[in-house]
């Protein structure tokens, strides 16, 4: 009996289907699919923390397209060479394609961060507790754009011998070689460290870390962020030394696994110096069903209202009364709260 070990697996023939003058790209699909499974589960975490359904949602307006144009810009002033200049491989128009694939997480996450704040901003809800709402499908989404790398045959790192290499195969379109919108000849020119697999497998368990540490531990006030930024650097770092593609170097060394060692630190910093504890449920709600809940209260003259209220109202009390709405949201926050103390949250 013989035993045939696996020597390499195969990239996809393919990155892009053409549905007439429309290209339908892997890489864009999946982009989208992680999105919206990032905001789905974020929101569903945020009403669990107490906030409003809906509210991820509305604040993903804002944090996507900043993402999306933060992610380019890193994108094309790390590897500035490929678009302009003398020896440029493409043209400067291309800087515009994010379709083509080429998004840095820490632009991504720096405007992703900005929209986010002005998002929170304009609803009067906290970031740093948005940001621990939304993390461990942030990084999840991250897992999933990695895929589309696959699909784009790109993000991958040195030869190697190891069984679990990775087949690069040339691609053509129209006669010529294209190997981001070509179909495989089946030629394998190069059998490569997976680095995009090496990513995605560990963005997937410190995905799994992030949920077990916020369902075993009382954790708010962005400290859960800091972990997932962290968590994603510490991998990342390592990850970006198996790569020899094209890149930016800083004294012979990758920008991103620079990028990756700051960042690392700075998180760190911030997980440490944070306050501890988890955020109030009350704290969560959008300005407008704050002041509803105190409008409500001081309408009633409720003897229920909280007496450590501010002057603005803004953490008043009342009753859960018919024909009242404030009192039954207090009523909502006082449960969320006790269940709070009691689990140290819920997913």
């Amino acid at each position: 009996m013989t035993t045939t070990l696996l020597a390499s697996f195969p990239s996809p023939p393919q990155g892009v289907w053409y549905v007439g003058p429309v290209a339908i790209r892997a890489y864009a699909i999946c982009i989208i699919i992680g999105i919206i499974i990032a905001i789905v589960w974020g929101d569903r975490r945020w009403v669990a923390r107490g906030g409003e359904k809906g509210t991820v949602f509305d604040i993903a307006i804002w944090a996507v397209p900043f993402g999306l144009i933060g992610g380019r810009l890193y994108h094309v002033l790390t590897d500035w060479s490929t678009y302009f200049g003398a020896d440029a491989t493409a043209q400067p128009i291309d800087a515009l394609k994010i379709w083509d694939g080429g998004l840095g997480i820490w632009g991504a996450v720096a405007l992703g961060a900005l929209g986010a704040w002005i998002g929170c901003r304009v609803r009067g809800i906290p970031l740093p507790a948005f940001g621990d709402a939304i993390a461990p499908g942030i990084l999840l989404a991250q897992g999933i754009g990695r895929i589309g790398n696959y699909f784009n045959e790109e993000l991958y790192g040195r030869p190697t011998s190891m069984p679990w290499g990775l087949e690069i195969t040339e691609r053509v379109r129209d006669g010529h070689i294209d190997m981001l919108d070509g179909v495989s000849n089946g030629n394998v020119i190069a059998v490569v460290q997976p680095t995009f697999l090496y990513e995605l497998i560990w963005n997937l368990l410190v995905v799994l870390a992030l949920v077990w540490i916020d369902r075993k531990f009382v954790i708010g006030h962005g400290r859960l962020f800091a972990l997932y930024v962290a968590g994603y650097c510490f991998g990342r770092f390592w990850i970006e030394l198996l790569r020899d593609d094209h890149a930016t170097h800083v004294l012979g060394v990758r920008i991103n696994s620079i990028t990756s060692a700051v960042v690392f630190v700075l998180a760190i910093a911030y997980f440490m110096w944070a306050r501890r504890g988890r955020d109030n449920p009350h704290d969560l709600l959008s300005r407008a069903a704050r002041e509803e809940i105190a409008a409500d209260s001081a309408g009633r003259g409720d003897a229920g209202a909280d007496p450590a209220a501010g002057e603005d109202g803004s953490d008043c009390g009342g009753s859960s009364g018919a024909g009242g709405s404030g009192g039954g949201r207090l009523e909502t926050l006082q449960g969320s709260t006790e269940e709070a103390d009691t689990h140290g949250g819920a997913q």
